[in-house]
């Protein structure tokens, strides 16, 4: 696999010229974005709760499993959709799929009807953040991948920060059909802003396959790396809430608010300086300022320490986000974007799962300080492919 541009792995080849980056098909680009991450992060809580009125908390917990285990699956297929009918169709599929089911979330309280939409909607965003992402990354100038890839990580955040709070705060206020028609709507008025963006004709170009992706150690790296720090961003984002104690609530606010405005920050930081010097030689600071972070916040009685090491935390995960993202696109052919897409979102969301779900039975063990600490050691172990992918850079 030949790099698409020679500053993302090798700092030493300068970039003369900086190209525009906000061009106008990113631009509209950013419109898709938008609707999509309103209409997922709107609802996100939202759902779980109908769900839970009528059915428990079992209830939520499947609603919020099926859509994640959905977005999983789709996230497998997405990139054969996208090779055989290109970005766009993709992308106005997934965002029909995300925004249509809201839209009847309400004709039913059942547990089995609220499970068949999220289904559906996870299909749908995992096509939206698959095929989106591709095709984002097509539209961003390959000497500043790093910065524009910081900035469309703004531009999805904000989102996804106003969002998930009013989603409820508004059901407070409207009841649920609404807030859901909303959110369907969000991702459906989107669609239109599809059919102004370039695309590839279908079955182009060869791409690399998601399997063969995995057993592609250019790839695999990278992506191992960012899997161990998503999954001490579930972990945090779960159970801080639980660890802290209840006399500190504040603490979690502030904690919980900070981690994601420190990995906002860095990761813009971090995007600039892949530019300029490449993106390989900061894969290793976000891993190990992630894993910092986690230990300091072992120390849950200490507000200071909650408080350092999520930011601390954020900032390293902020910076791997960036630089395992840009370094694997730099690492393929345009054809493959779509496949480095979706093996960077299947780190994210499955190194989530994977850390709640383990975290909480060693948490049982071993109490909340100690199984932060153990994290913060697990989490080292990412350091073999790291020091790896140093040694098998070709600059």
């Amino acid at each position: 696999m030949t790099p698409t541009t020679p500053s993302a792995d090798c700092p030493a080849q300068q970039i003369t010229s900086r190209p525009p980056l906000l061009s106008r098909p990113l631009l509209l680009r950013f419109v898709s974005l938008v609707g999509a991450s309103v209409s997922f992060f709107l609802l996100l809580s939202v759902v779980p709760a109908y769900a839970a009125e009528a059915g428990g908390g079992g209830a939520a917990g499947l609603a919020t499993g099926s859509l994640m285990l959905a977005t999983v699956l789709g996230e497998l297929v997405t990139p054969r959709l996208v090779a055989r009918h290109g970005y766009r169709a993709t992308l106005m599929a997934g965002l029909f799929l995300l925004g249509a089911p809201a839209l009847v979330l309400t004709m039913s309280g059942g547990t089995a009807w609220i499970v068949a939409v999220c289904l559906v909607r996870g299909l749908g965003f995992a096509l939206t953040i698959v095929a989106g992402g591709a095709l984002t990354a097509t539209l961003i100038p390959a000497e500043r991948r790093g910065e524009g890839l910081a900035v469309v990580g703004v531009v999805s955040g904000v989102p996804s920060l106003i969002g998930l709070p009013l989603g409820l705060w508004l059901v407070g206020r409207v009841g649920y059909g609404p807030v859901a028609v909303a959110g369907g709507a969000a991702a459906l008025a989107a669609i239109v802003s599809v059919l102004g963006l370039p695309d590839r004709s279908a079955g182009s170009q060869e791409s690399v396959g998601v399997v063969r992706g995995l057993r592609t150690g250019a790839l695999l790296r990278p992506v191992v790396v960012f899997a161990a720090t998503a999954t001490a961003a579930g972990i945090l984002v779960t159970f801080l809430p639980l660890a802290v104690p209840s006399t500190s609530a504040g603490v979690v606010t502030v904690a919980l608010f900070v981690q994601p405005a420190a990995a906002t920050v860095a990761r813009w930081a971090a995007g600039r300086h892949c530019d300029r010097y490449g993106s390989a030689r900061l894969v290793l600071p976000g891993l190990l300022l992630s894993a910092a972070g986690v230990l300091v916040t072992a120390a849950t009685g200490s507000a200071a320490a909650v408080v350092a090491g999520t930011a601390l935390f954020g900032t390293g995960f902020g910076i791997a986000q960036n630089a395992t993202l840009t370094l694997m696109y730099a690492r393929v052919s345009a054809s493959s974007y779509g496949t480095v897409s979706a093996l960077w979102n299947l780190a994210y969301d499955g190194g989530m799962g994977v850390g709640a779900a383990g975290f909480g039975l060693l948490a049982g063990l071993t109490g909340y300080p100690w199984a932060f600490a153990a994290t913060a050691v697990l989490m080292l172990g990412a350091l073999a492919p790291v020091l790896r992918d140093r040694h098998h850079n070709d600059c």
